[in-house]
């Protein structure tokens, strides 16, 4: 097994055992150079000239020109450069590197480029659509003909910023004359691999991409790291030495991907006795300069617009929008939050604007075992959503708050949400395009090792796979062995996204562990593989979007109680009670860990996260800026996980990473929306919004 204290040069290595976690920015090597990148200061433009300096010796730039293969980042389009060429998209697009052994001189040549312009019209509005996609569910046609009444709400959601702990970062370095290997904070080793193999026009063997430790993720170091990885890879083979590229967080901030901004139109066709007949949506995402994974993105956020409600006819579609922006991406929840947002206010809305309860309203429409998905698949597991309700609402106390605070004056709210959300990649994704792979190897000595490319990002996916391992095999927890993923030893296992690595992965693992209990040879060594087989009950159109469109879904009830002050407008969280179906529980402290953590994001972003762009520059550009929640601003949170085994998952387990941040939003926005007596159509919902809904009334 290689590690990446064995990637690094031996002279530079402390074989010490510390227990500190190697980063990217702590790695050290002899002769380390250094990267930084020359950007667009423009959100649109050709560019007509660029003049470098004369270069001391030992510095080098690295631009386009250097590129020997394809100057796209290898995703589903191919729009995203490398390298500017030509023309720029967004404020911020790299340009070339620097690179060079000393800092401050690598400032001081950036500092020299000269680079003239001519400047194009920018796009920020939703104009050019570049991705489109539909489908129906029933007779929504027919269904609106016979409507007794149409109602129509549109829903708005902005940014959001990843945050995590640890910003971008690589060190790259040559293993011979012309292997490339990197060491990074990412999320998807073979993401990084193909990326640069398609970059470089090179062979498997001549890249190595290897995990380091990773300072949180959440979706942000999903495809970015790619485009870094690339720009890195070519510079190591022009330069041939060690050199780090770490991004500073304001760096970080203004130019890596964020969860897409969101419009959505929600209309209904009620019969004559309110119930909903029928739903008509439409999802406009926004992704900044380049499509990038947005499709995919879109994609799950229409596959979610009835979230945990049954509705028998439905007509969805939705738009990429590219605009003159920082490129969008992958944010935990995956376009779900945006949609969940919106269906869960719309249902309320709903309810309201007849005149009805709205729990009673909700509660009529909602999902049982055996109704048909929005995509027309079945619910085929048992639904515990009837008794997750009862519990959190008996633990929050919630129908009597309901009734309490809708006194006047007493700017006191409480809001629940419910939700699923779908486990592992959309559709025939795993089975077509992922077909991920793990092996267990065994060694002479009887020690086992975990080798997958499924990366902890602090989520403790080590703890949890090694576990599923340990327990099939029945064997002491230090019998077994769980690197960072290497893909010189790892098979392709698929990325660490969607909610999957403990279904689909740790699945995968339990059955190698059973096969290499059942066969094992002591004192031999063995090696074990298994690959991903799409279950015989999921059926899939991926063109028209029909179907199962998930194996199993988690589900979730979340409540949330505020207070709005009458005279700043400032909101604050009091309470959060959150309820989950995951399967079953893996280990209920990391469960519950991800449980709090998402409720966090969520909710943070439905009342406290604020990133505007002006005139294509990101304005909220580091931590004082950009607000998240601190210990401070989160209120006590209670959190209750249901054992609702799935048959397919390992001891039952289901996806858990993505399902707690989903329903936060319509959550809190619900409570102030109660507290301040006023309908929230946008998120997040800051003061300064709550202060013109109370000055100019709404409907």
């Amino acid at each position: 097994m290689k590690d990446i204290s064995r990637s690094v040069p031996k002279e530079d290595h402390d074989e010490k055992v510390s227990g500190r976690a190697l980063y990217a920015s702590d790695i050290q090597m002899a002769d380390m150079h250094y990267a930084k990148t020359i950007r667009s200061d423009r959100p649109h433009a050709r560019l007509v000239r660029i003049e470098y300096p004369t270069l001391p010796d030992g510095y080098i730039i690295v631009d386009h020109t250097d590129i020997t293969g394809a100057n796209h980042v290898n995703m589903i389009f191919e729009d995203w450069p490398v390298f500017a060429a030509g023309v720029v998209k967004h404020v911020g697009e790299p340009i070339a590197l620097v690179c060079g052994p000393d800092k401050q001189v690598i400032q001081s040549i950036c500092e020299q480029v000269v680079i003239e312009y001519e400047d194009l019209e920018p796009v920020f509005e939703f104009q050019d659509s570049v991705v489109q996609k539909a489908f129906k569910k029933g007779d929504p046609d027919t269904a609106f003909s016979q409507a007794k009444e149409i109602v129509e709400r549109v829903y708005e959601t902005g940014y959001q910023e990843q945050a995590y702990i640890e910003p971008q970062g690589f060190v790259g370095y040559l293993e011979g004359e012309k292997k490339v290997t990197l060491i990074g904070s990412i999320q998807c080793p073979y993401y990084v691999k193909n990326a640069v193999m398609k970059t470089l026009a090179c062979d498997p063997d001549d890249v190595r991409v290897i995990q380091a430790a990773v300072g949180g993720a959440f979706g942000g170091k999903e495809e970015f790291p790619s485009l870094m990885a690339c720009q890195l890879a070519v510079a190591v083979l022009k330069l041939k030495k060690p050199i780090k590229m770490i991004y500073e967080r304001e760096e970080d901030m203004i130019v890596t991907t964020k969860r897409h901004p969101s419009k959505t139109t929600m209309t209904a066709a009620l019969d004559e006795t309110g119930k909903v007949l029928a739903i008509k949506a439409h999802v406009a995402l926004d992704a900044g300069a380049y499509i990038g994974l947005s499709g995919v993105v879109l994609s799950r956020a229409m596959l979610a617009v009835t979230a945990a409600y049954t509705i028998d006819h439905l007509d969805v579609s939705g738009d990429v929008y590219v605009t003159h922006t920082v490129p969008n991406g992958a944010f935990r929840g995956f376009g779900a939050p945006q949609m969940i947002f919106a269906i869960e206010m719309f249902m309320h809305h709903l309810a309201k604007h007849l005149d009805k309860d709205p729990f009673d309203f909700r509660k009529a429409h909602q999902a049982k075992q055996g109704d048909k998905t929005a995509t027309s698949g079945i619910f085929r597991d048992p639904i515990l959503m009837d008794a997750m309700i009862e519990k959190a609402t008996n633990m929050s106390d919630y129908h009597r708050k309901v009734k309490a605070y809708a006194a006047p004056n007493v700017y006191r709210g409480i809001g629940m949400s419910w939700f699923l959300h779908g486990c592992g990649f959309t559709g025939s994704g795993e089975s077509d395009h992922i077909k991920a792979k793990v092996r267990l190897r065994k060694t002479e000595k009887d020690h086992v090792y975990v080798l997958v490319a499924a990366v902890d990002m602090g989520q403790g996916a080590k703890t949890t796979l090694k576990k599923v391992v340990v327990e099939t095999l029945g064997v002491p927890y230090h019998q077994v062995t769980f690197d960072h993923p290497d893909t010189d030893d790892v098979p392709d296992s698929g990325p660490t996204v969607a909610s999957r690595t403990a279904m689909i992965v740790g699945g995968l693992l339990s059955q190698a562990a059973q096969t290499l209990k059942e066969t094992w040879q002591k004192g031999k060594e063995q090696v074990v593989e298994k690959r991903y087989r799409q279950p015989d009950f999921v059926v899939w159109d991926e063109k028209h979007l029909r179907g199962d469109a998930y194996p199993a879904y988690s589900w979730g009830v979340n409540i949330v109680e505020v207070s709005v002050s009458p005279v700043t407008y400032d909101v604050k969280v009091e309470n959060i009670w959150s309820v989950y179906d995951v399967g079953k529980a893996l280990d209920e402290r990391i469960v519950i860990g991800q449980a709090d953590g998402g409720i966090a994001q969520g909710v943070a972003y439905g009342y406290l996260e604020v990133m505007q762009h002006k005139k294509g520059t990101i304005q909220h550009k580091n931590m004082t800026d950009y607000i998240i929640p601190t210990s401070v601003d989160m209120a006590p949170t209670e959190t209750v996980i249901f054992d609702n085994p799935y048959a397919l998952g390992p001891y039952g387990a289901k996806g858990v990473g993505e399902l707690s941040l989903v329903g936060g939003a319509p959550a809190v926005a619900l409570a102030i929306e109660q507290a301040i007596g006023r309908p929230i159509h946008k998120i997040p919902a800051t003061p300064e919004m709550i202060m013109e809904l109370i000055r100019h009334e709404t409907t």
